[in-house]
């Protein structure tokens, strides 16, 4: 089987080599070919010389940015990249700071390779962050089950199908967010428990908002169910409930619902299909000699 690693990276360099080591450690006892892409999502440091030769992986491309675009919009511009590739089997995709655990990459392709037409995903089952993130957190995963109907427990941490890859490639709520557009246009996905890691290097980049934009980026996938279920809110209120909290609740639910549509104005199929216009160069940083 081939493999492909997808990663973001801007300005985290130093977190990109050491996962980049232990990965080639993980894989080590894994039969397979595997390949990593780097979308460097417009850095202002340079990659760093390295004399690292890597025992297994058989080479390692950074895609350069014209600009910074985002996390997401970066594994967006990977994926698109690869829908158009025939030289792999499965992709993985990974964040490149050390929170998506490459100890785990052997459990993702264990799975995958025990049903070869399922991609699978690292279901989230304990976080490394602190009590407040992990609240705010617990509180998102709920909201997006009341008006969703989904449980959304995983990230970008998954290992995916070529036949997947290709499915998700052209949906333009892959612009907006990677993990709901898995969610809502593959129709079964197998998972396996993971830990999300500690970051090797720097903290975090994301603010607040980021994280609040990140949030309703997810519920922007499924907008109408967001819609339908928050009519039946209003209508259930209207008739049932008459006091002062209810106006306020109505509000609450108006404007939550008129946010949600607001943020999925950022799924863009124009600049999906075009992204790859962005890219400067592919650098290839390690071929591994035969």
């Amino acid at each position: 089987m081939k493999y492909k690693i997808l990663m973001p990276c801007f300005n985290d360099w130093a977190s990109v080599l050491q996962l980049l080591e232990k990965i080639d450690n993980e894989v080590s006892n894994i039969d397979g070919e595997f390949d990593v892409i780097i979308v460097n999502d417009g850095s202002n440091e340079k990659i760093p010389k390295t004399s690292k030769k890597y025992k297994v992986l058989k080479s390692v491309k950074v895609i350069n940015m014209k600009f910074n675009q985002g996390h997401t919009r970066s594994n967006a511009t990977g994926i698109k990249y690869l829908s158009r590739k025939n030289d792999f089997d499965y992709l993985i995709l990974m964040d490149g700071d050390g929170e998506d655990r490459p100890e785990e990459i052997k459990l993702l392709i264990e799975k995958a390779l025990s049903n070869k037409k399922t991609s699978v995903v690292a279901r989230r089952v304990k976080r490394s962050e602190g009590l407040i993130f992990t609240f705010f957190y617990n509180l998102h995963k709920l909201i997006t089950l009341i008006f969703t109907g989904r449980n959304m427990n995983f990230g970008h941490y998954s290992c995916i199908t070529k036949k997947d890859l290709i499915q998700i490639s052209t949906k333009k709520s892959l612009w907006g967010c990677y993990s709901a557009t898995l969610k809502k246009f593959v129709n079964k996905l197998n998972n396996i428990p993971c830990i999300r890691g500690k970051r090797y290097v720097q903290p975090s980049k994301m603010s607040f908002l980021k994280l609040l934009i990140h949030a309703f980026s997810i519920l922007a996938v499924f907008k109408y169910q967001v819609l339908l279920r928050s009519c039946i809110f209003l209508l259930i209120l209207f008739l049932f409930v008459e006091n002062p909290i209810s106006l306020i609740l109505v509000s609450i639910i108006i404007s939550f619902t008129i946010c949600v549509f607001i943020v999925s104005m950022r799924e863009n199929s124009n600049e999906l299909s075009n992204c790859e216009e962005k890219i400067t160069n592919i650098e290839n940083i390690h071929t591994k000699r035969l």
